[in-house]
């Protein structure tokens, strides 16, 4: 495992993150505790969740991730973990979060509160990182930036970042920091796989120049690098339930991530991948690992079967060679996932 810093700060992290949002649904508790155990005994020091968790939310379950999360934490030393956690984004046409009675902005007053429940609930007296889960174009960007400031002036965050930010709020939102003096956002949680490549062009260019750090999710895609898909999908899948539903912004997600041209990828990297003796899985986050923009790569799991896998990530290195093969693969099959949600902030 190797630790890189988040950003212009003094926070280094292992440079895998193991994600939460299947805690307290897909994963139970007990799953839930076993798999931070061994992730913490492999090297993993980095924790990565949101008050809207388990995923997909339900107004029942808002939260039960960082209460799965916080009782783990009173039998750890809380100073030998980075935890990082999200506010809730702005309600949109497409998707209304089951958070605070599903009117969420995010305005000063939003922030605050969302920062208090997850301290009650995470059972922990500071985050380490606090992030807008998704941003609000229409809100100045002093109004957040001044609220979440406010937060690490009074000891209860240490970092702030954002997630699902385009090139131009992340651009936007640092000039208005150094404008007004505010703290900046030192990483962005965005979709980067070997289906959604996007990141690799406008956004490294902002994350180099200014020293902002990408905190990868889906790094397997939802799921489709892992192969499971390419036969239909499996009972029980994530993707699987969304295609059946009836839920219409579900089953856009799904067809985003599970196409023809996405499983076609999918099948080219698993034959680099059984040339190296590795899994796809694997090598999708090796592959992540690799950018020097990145800190951490974000990954999930349902059971400690799928954590000792990807685990098996840690210290794998592709040489120029794979990395070649892989890009050729991008170049015949550019973007398979069909677009990654951000044009409809």
């Amino acid at each position: 495992m190797e630790y890189r810093r988040l950003g212009a700060s003094g926070l280094s992290v292992s440079d895998l993150c193991l994600g939460t949002m299947t805690f307290g649904l897909q994963c139970d508790e007990a799953t839930s505790q076993r798999v931070m155990d061994r992730a913490v005994d492999a090297g993993i020091d980095f924790f990565d969740t949101a008050e809207v968790y388990p995923v997909p939310p339900r107004a029942e379950l808002v939260g039960v991730t960082e209460e799965i999360i916080g009782r783990w934490l009173q039998t750890r030393n809380r100073d030998s973990v980075t935890i990082a956690t999200k506010v809730t984004g702005p309600r949109h046409g497409w998707f209304a979060a089951p958070v605070r009675g599903s009117r969420c902005f995010i305005d000063s007053h939003q922030i605050h509160r969302s920062c208090d429940e997850s301290l009650q609930r995470l059972q922990t007296d500071y985050i380490d990182l606090m992030q807008i889960h998704w941003p609000d174009h229409g809100m100045p960007y002093e109004e957040l930036l001044g609220a979440l400031t406010e937060l690490r002036e009074m000891g209860k965050v240490r970092l702030i970042g954002c997630s699902n930010e385009t090139c131009w709020g992340l651009m936007k939102s640092l000039w208005a920091a150094d404008r007004a003096g505010t703290s900046r956002y030192e990483t962005v949680q965005n979709n980067f796989s070997l289906i959604n490549r996007r990141c690799e062009s406008e956004l490294a260019q902002v994350l180099r120049q200014e020293k902002v750090s990408l905190l990868p999710y889906s790094p397997l895609g939802g799921g489709v690098l892992t192969g499971k898909y390419q036969n239909g999908g499996p009972e029980g899948a994530r993707f699987t339930g969304y295609l059946k539903g009836d839920g219409e912004r579900q089953r856009r997600m799904a067809e985003r991530f599970v196409n023809a041209r996405s499983l076609e990828t999918t099948a080219r990297l698993m034959a680099i991948a059984d040339d190296l003796g590795v899994t796809v899985a694997q090598l999708s986050l090796a592959w992540s690992r690799q950018h020097d923009f990145v800190a951490s790569t974000i990954f999930g799991v349902t059971d400690m079967d799928q954590l000792e896998e990807l685990l098996g990530a840690a210290d794998l290195v592709l040489d120029s060679e794979t990395l070649a093969r892989i890009d050729q693969i991008d170049f015949e099959i550019p973007t398979p996932m069909t677009e990654d949600g951000l044009r409809r902030l």
